[in-house]
Formats: structure tokens, C-alpha cells, sequence
């Protein structure tokens, strides 16, 4: 049975049963049901239509329901005739519900996990898996998160920009459970790709593919992080940077710059780079003052100091950070590496001591422990 198919249907179902008159949370659980049904059933019996096959059964089960709470409460239902089955409506409302889950009341958790199983079409427990969370904790998260958006219309006009913003933290969270979070993000980038034109979004998956293209070399044996400078470029996804870059050419086409685009730029002069020293970091330093521009970001600042220090030497990088508030996270570790690549090797030492213990992951805060550690032997000093 395909279960992609059957998530890629999730979003649809759930619009015609609120179209039809549903609260988007009873909707969304009636779906829910027909989804596990269908797991069940199609395997030895495959629908002939299976939009329709989950219209109809989603449909039956959100009546189910309401007969229930009628019966319960003592009072009529507000749907009175059910429709007959047969071939569900062509209208498409994934781009509504998109909106919809990543409504601005809603806090960014809550909207990356009510997209995740609304238009993910992902189990609660999936969700629950890929966060490292209990199962209960992620239900009452989207319990909470269905009552916040109840009674909106599907219909209303939603911002664009929060709908990227949770796709680029569903990508970001990284991979856990049964749940390939990233690939899970990158799916359904694509399917917004398909419903709009616009260029940011086609920026977004070009961002997307070209990170995901290096995912092999990122980490080594026990999970030990790979800087970009010593990745082994030979395990980089040819497929996916083709791909990737194709997508931004044409969204750059568009001439109507976003952040996406211009963070997607910048990856592909890194995967273009069969080296750290060939890369070209005079157009990467111009593709930060473009995304500067757009977004004002302390984190973008500190980047581009990077991205200076190897354009122009580590005293110019160091220059650069003078704009920069020290209390930002990763600004130690950035320094020390400029530091060490000026040849102040103390410095460089007593701050990649001081960035590690300011990690916010063990993985990252092992690699700058062996960093720090590679200075003072460098130095002739016993290991940190």
C-alpha cells in the first residue's frame, strides 16, 4: 500500500469535511480514523477511488461523533443530511490548511506539529517519536493547538512567510523516531511548491535539497560532527545539489529576492566548491550582504564575519564581529576560530573552552571540547 498517497490525500480530505460543515479539530480526527481504516483494509482490498474512499469514511466518522455529542448533550447535530459517496470534489485546499496550522496564535511548536498531522497526514505518536517526546505530551500540544484554531474559517488569507518558517523548523529539527524529519519537511515543500508560484517558496526547497545533499558527511563515527572545511565532499548528494541548484536559478529568475533564495545561493557556491579554500567567499560575503539587508540578523551578521575572515584573512573577520553582541550563541566559537587562524593560538584555546561549555547539544559541545584540545596540543600543552 502506498502510504505516501495516503498522506498526500490528508490535507484534502480534511478541507471537504470542512467545507462540508466540520470543526477543523473534529475534521481532523475523523481523518485520522480513516486513515487507520485504510491501513487496515487497503492492503487485501484497494479502493478503486481513494480520495473519495476517505471522504466517505472520514465523513461517516465525524457523524459518528456528532450523533454522539448530540446524544450526550441532548440537542440536534448541526449536519442534518449526509452526503452520498462516490468521487470527492477536485478542489485542493492544502494550501489553506497550511496556512491555517501555521496560524500566527499558534507557538512555533504547536505549528510545526499540527502540520506535521494535519497536513503531514503524520500519528501523533510519529510526531511524538521524531521529537523525543511521550506520546501524551504531543497529543495535548495538538489537542491545544486544534482548540486555539477552532472556528477560524479555512478560507482566511494566511502570511506566507509563517507557513516557511515552520516547514524550515520541521527541516531543522533533525532526524529521530521513524520520522525522517527533513526528508518529512522537504515532501511537503515540494507540495507547496506545486500550489504556488511563488519564488520564495521554490527558494525554501532549494535551501532544503542543497543542505540535505551534505546530511552523509555531517557527522562521523559516534555521531562526532563534521565541520563544512573537513567534510568529505565525495559523499555529497550530486543528485540532490543538481537539482537544487536548478530550482534556484529559476526562483533568482523571478528577481524578486527573499532570504530563502539568497541562504540557498550561498549553499550552492559551497557545493560548487570541491574545497574549502576554492570556494568563492568574495560572492558568499555579497550574497550575506544581500540577506543582511533582508533580514537585519545578528546570526547572518556573525556568518558573514566568517565568510569574511576567509575572504579578506582572520583579522578582517575579527573586524567584522565588532558589530556583533557577544551574548549571541556560537559568537565564542566563531571567534576562536578566528583567532586560531590568526595564529593566537591562546586566545583561540581559552575560547573554544568557553564556547563548549555555551553548547546547547552534547554533539556540539564535544567538538569544540576537541578543538580546544587540538589548539593546546598545537601549542605543546598537555590536552584540555
Amino acid at each position: 500500500m502506498n502510504e505516501s498517497l495516503l498522506r498526500e490525500l490528508v490535507p484534502a480530505v480534511i478541507g471537504v469535511l470542512v467545507r462540508r460543515g466540520a470543526d477543523f479539530a473534529s475534521a481532523e480526527d475523523a481523518v485520522q480514523e480513516a486513515l487507520i481504516r485504510a491501513l487496515e483494509t487497503w492492503p487485501d482490498d484497494p479502493p478503486r477511488e481513494p480520495k473519495g474512499w476517505l471522504v466517505a469514511v472520514a465523513w461517516r466518522k465525524f457523524l459518528d461523533a456528532a450523533r454522539a455529542e448530540t446524544s450526550r448533550r441532548g440537542r440536534e447535530v448541526a449536519v442534518q443530511v449526509e452526503p452520498p459517496a462516490g468521487p470527492a470534489p477536485a478542489t485542493d485546499d492544502t494550501l489553506r490548511l497550511y496556512f491555517l496550522c501555521a496560524h500566527p496564535t499558534l507557538p512555533p511548536a504547536s505549528a510545526v506539529a499540527l502540520t506535521l498531522r494535519a497536513v503531514g497526514g503524520l500519528t501523533t505518536r510519529q510526531i511524538a517519536a521524531a521529537y523525543l517526546v511521550p506520546e501524551a505530551t504531543m497529543a495535548q500540544r495538538i489537542s491545544r493547538a486544534k482548540r486555539r484554531i477552532t472556528g477560524l474559517p479555512l478560507d482566511q488569507a494566511g502570511d506566507l512567510g509563517t507557513v516557511l518558517r515552520v516547514l524550515y523548523l520541521v527541516f531543522n529539527e533533525g532526524y529521530g523516531g521513524d520520522v525522517d524529519l527533513a526528508a518529512e519537511a522537504i515532501r511537503l515543500t515540494r507540495q507547496l511548491v506545486a500550489l504556488t508560484a511563488e519564488p520564495e517558496v521554490a527558494g525554501l526547497l532549494a535551501l532544503m535539497l542543497l543542505h540535505h545533499a551534505r546530511r552523509a558527511s555531517r557527522t562521523g563515527p559516534q555521531g562526532r560532527l563534521v565541520p563544512l572545511r573537513d567534510q568529505d565532499r565525495s559523499r555529497w548528494d550530486t543528485g540532490l545539489i543538481a537539482e537544487g541548484v536548478v530550482i534556484l536559478q529559476a526562483a533568482l529568475a523571478r528577481d524578486r529576492l527573499g532570504e530563502y533564495q539568497a541562504q540557498a545561493a550561498i549553499a550552492a557556491l559551497h557545493a560548487d566548491a570541491r574545497t574549502t579554500a576554492e570556494t568563492d567567499w568574495v560572492q558568499i560575503v555579497e550574497w550575506y550582504d544581500e540577506l543582511l539587508q533582508l533580514t537585519g540578523s545578528p546570526v547572518v551578521r556573525l556568518n558573514r564575519a566568517v565568510a569574511v575572515g576567509e575572504a579578506d584573512g582572520p583579522r578582517a573577520g575579527l573586524a567584522a564581529l565588532a558589530d556583533v553582541s557577544p551574548d549571541l550563541p556560537r559568537y565564542a566559537a566563531v571567534t576562536a576560530y578566528l583567532h586560531e587562524r590568526a595564529g593566537d593560538l591562546d586566545r583561540a584555546g581559552e575560547l573554544y573552552v568557553e564556547a563548549a561549555r555555551a553548547a546547547t547539544s552534547v554533539p556540539e559541545r564535544d567538538h569544540l571540547t576537541r578543538e580546544a584540545a587540538r589548539v593546546r596540543q598545537v601549542q605543546g600543552g598537555a590536552p584540555c
